[in-house]
């Protein structure tokens, strides 16, 4: 007789999130290792086509599939009681996630994906009910979170921890062999309009802020057709909109993107891609810039935390100015819209006093593409990080949380203004004249 299974995707406490083409991409795929060997039932707190988000009007999706979640206000946690922002539950209601288990048999096992290391409060929430509602469940706990701070989620009471990618131990504790030839258990919906998908797993690089070489290891391109056979099922599904969650998606790109889309010309597959993990501006030559919007992309975010060549040296040489630049003179000459082109900068990072940051926005400005600042958390394990223990106690979780780092770090009002000076950007971004 086959186990049965459920998968849940908790609810984030925090500050602020947002349906950034967020899927728990991780249980997913292991469910669909393990396809026809269990049967499965899946729990997304975060899912805004459930019937219940559905029909809050305020939710709606964007053109790409992207929108708010259904939130309740809480009270800030005590070691976050001075930051001065709303603290937030995102996710379905708890009582339709106790409601859901009470009306059914007790599964054999449930399988909880995390994410943020700042958001196990909604994993301890669903412990807590899956212990309340079936006492005799064994529940498993995968994901960045136990493997960045495993000993903190050892506390939660789970009967076993998944760290990193190595999915030995949770087979032996299933006993069930997994075949990693399967594409992820996307059937596990209803309804989808998003997927997620990645070509390679890891990242070849070392930046001192990323916890990507810890958590997945080293860069690894995956099989070609078994991508493309992700992406067949995905569309058969429903899905328009497909985010790759790559960390290097442009590395080695002859490899990898290059043939992928290619054939998803060929077999004439019409989505659109997203890149939210952020490209590799240096990567980005004229011909792959062509490729790229040929074949379906409609959104791209490159990675360039500052146009400071100092503080660039020190956090690992990701990206240059005018390699930026490049790239953005690229893609438009590709037939890019400008205002599709976004670069992140980091708001908070402990080297502020060489980022340069006002700098580095107002350069960002000059190509007339949008910025997007992404607050800096400090993630336990990198270089960063670990600096950080100066001014945050970095064994609490909460304090990794990219809300309350750059405030602890600026102070509010720094983070307002800085804040207030991008989007004013924004507003008066003008389209650069490319090169004749």
């Amino acid at each position: 007789m086959k186990p049965k299974i459920l998968l849940v995707n908790p609810p984030v406490y925090d500050f602020a999130a947002y349906d950034f083409w967020l899927k728990p991409y991780g249980i997913l795929t292991v469910a669909g290792y393990l396809r026809s060997k269990a049967d499965f039932k899946l729990f997304d707190y975060l899912d805004r086509l459930d019937p219940f988000m559905a029909k809050q009007k305020e939710l709606e999706s964007d053109r790409w599939g992207r929108g708010r979640f259904y939130c309740q206000k809480l009270p800030n946690p005590a070691c976050l009681r001075e930051i001065p922002r709303y603290f937030r539950r995102f996710g379905l209601p708890r009582e339709l996630f106790r409601n859901f288990l009470t009306a059914q048999p007790p599964c054999d096992f449930v399988l909880i994906q995390t994410m943020m290391t700042y958001w196990y409060p909604g994993v301890r929430e669903v412990i807590e009910d899956i212990r309340s509602a079936w006492p005799r469940t064994k529940i498993i706990v995968g994901g960045n979170y136990v493997t960045l701070c495993s000993g903190h989620a050892q506390e939660l009471g789970a009967d076993l921890i998944v760290q990193g990618t190595n999915l030995g131990p949770l087979a032996e504790f299933l006993e069930i062999s997994p075949d990693l030839k399967q594409p992820p258990f996307w059937q596990a919906y209803e309804k989808l309009n998003v997927g997620v998908l990645k070509l390679t797993d890891g990242c070849p690089f070392n930046c001192t802020y990323c916890s990507v070489p810890k958590v997945y290891g080293k860069f690894k391109a995956r099989p070609l057709e078994r991508s493309l056979a992700e992406l067949e099922l995905l569309r058969q599904l429903g899905a328009e909109n497909i985010a790759f969650y790559d960390d290097a998606l442009l590395f080695e790109a002859e490899k990898v993107l290059i043939p992928f889309l290619n054939e998803v010309l060929n077999r004439n597959i019409k989505v659109n891609f997203h890149s939210p993990n952020g490209l590799n501006a240096r990567f980005i030559t004229s011909e792959l810039a062509e490729l790229m919007v040929r074949a379906g992309f409609r959104t791209f975010y490159l990675g360039f935390e500052s146009a400071s060549l100092q503080w660039q040296q020190r956090t690992g040489s990701k990206v240059s100015s005018d390699e930026l630049a490049q790239a953005v003179e690229r893609l438009t000459a590709a037939g890019a819209e400008p205002t599709s082109i976004t670069a992140y900068q980091i708001l908070g990072h402990p080297q502020a006093d060489i980022q340069e940051l006002e700098d580095s926005m107002r350069f960002t400005n000059s190509l007339g593409i949008r910025g997007m600042l992404a607050d800096f958390s400090p993630i336990p394990g990198t270089v960063d990080g670990d600096y950080c223990r100066r001014w945050v106690n970095m064994d609490e979780p909460l304090f990794h949380s990219k809300t309350a780092f750059p405030i602890i770090l600026l102070g509010f009002e720094e983070v307002n203004r800085l804040k207030d000076l991008q989007r004013k950007l924004n507003r008066t971004q003008t389209p650069r004249q490319t090169r004749g």
